[in-house]
């Protein structure tokens, strides 16, 4: 089994990767920090026992000790370090959204698929036990028709959160908390109940009033197979939670509250009968838990570098979400609904920014 060797640009969120790829040092081990601001990558060098720290990006990629480059930096300046490092050779990771528009997106998959490296975004939500009892309950044909999803984001951010310079700005956070709070819980959705057909959003800023992007947003969502969903999201909530429903036909589907790991245990199952209920039991009695987050995800990732086979998350998957934020968006402009698949003449095709 071979241990790959990582770079981690960007100090930030950076330190959460870090602390996953160290979770696993038979099949990981974290080489550099890379930041544009020293006196931070040294810090993280030093909490995290990091042989070398880095400035600049080139300067990690010409180096042939480094196997995979985790690109954790602002959402506005991800596509050229993802294209630089996969054309240097290195495995990419990036944080979400991977790109800021459709057309960049497009530009990155021709760049992977000419590329001898492999490009794997990140949606560590997939990797909590309770929500993947549930993905293995449909996987078995257990919850039979879907009528309704809820997906709530409520979480508490303000005036010192939005101090940082680069969040609450269109033009260097790509977005509000639609794009930076909810994409995880909503990338679930598009996991657990398929393509969505149409969208009609409204936004607000409330909050925060002196940032440009939404921090408050509610949308209503038909999904391919006919079934409803709601979103709910803003930085206004008195803690920090989230929150998922899904009403099957067999059963009731229900998450628990933390912010960051809705995934995790306890989920809960109401079944719409005993005998259902029977039937879940036995189901669950084969279900095989995975690390969770990060850690769970980077352990798939290594194993689809080792074997060739499928990335445990794809550009397809990244599609689905950059597609759903651009349709949220231009339906909240045009207080209309949209349709999706969004086509390449959307207005908003080459990004949701104003």
């Amino acid at each position: 089994m071979r241990n790959y060797s990582v770079a981690v640009v960007g100090g930030g969120v950076g330190k959460i990767h870090i602390e996953a790829w160290q979770a696993l040092p038979e099949k990981f081990t974290v080489r550099s920090i890379c930041d544009i601001k020293e006196e931070a990558a040294r810090a993280v060098a030093e909490k995290y026992a990091l042989p070398s720290i880095a400035t600049d990006l080139a300067e990690v990629l010409r180096r042939d000790d480094i196997d995979i480059v985790d690109i954790c930096t602002p959402s506005s300046i991800r596509v050229a370090p993802i294209e630089a490092g996969l054309r240097a050779g290195k495995h990419v990771v990036c944080e979400k959204p991977l790109a800021g528009s459709l057309t960049d997106l497009d530009r990155l998959e021709g760049v992977a698929a000419s590329a001898k490296a492999r490009l794997m975004p990140i949606f560590q939500y997939r990797y909590g036990n309770g929500v993947r009892k549930l993905k293995h309950l449909i996987d078995k044909g257990l919850a039979g028709k879907l009528y309704l999803s809820t997906i709530e984001t409520l979480w508490r951010r303000g005036t010192a959160y939005y101090a940082v310079p680069w969040r609450g700005k269109w033009q260097t956070e790509l977005g509000g908390t639609l794009t930076t709070h909810a994409i995880h819980a909503h990338d679930l959705l598009c996991w657990l109940a398929g393509p969505i057909r149409s969208v009609f959003t409204r936004t607000a800023t409330r909050v925060v009033p002196s940032i440009e992007v939404e921090d408050c947003a509610a949308a209503s969502l038909e999904m391919a197979d006919g079934s409803l969903a709601t979103l709910s999201v803003t930085i206004g909530h008195a803690t920090d939670i989230s929150r998922l429903r899904f009403c099957f036909e067999n059963f009731t589907a229900e998450s628990c509250t933390s912010p960051y790991s809705p995934g995790s245990e306890p989920w809960t199952f109401t079944p719409a009968s005993p005998e259902i209920g029977e039937r879940i039991a036995a189901a669950l009695a084969d279900f095989t838990p995975k690390k969770e987050r990060f850690a769970g995800q980077f352990e798939d990732f290594h194993a689809a570098l080792e074997t060739g086979g499928p990335l445990p998350i794809t550009l397809d998957d990244s599609r689905r979400s950059i597609e759903l934020l651009t349709a949220l968006y231009a339906s909240a402009r045009r207080g209309a609904p949209e349709t999706l698949p969004v086509a390449k003449s959307h207005p908003g095709y080459g990004g949701w920014q104003p």
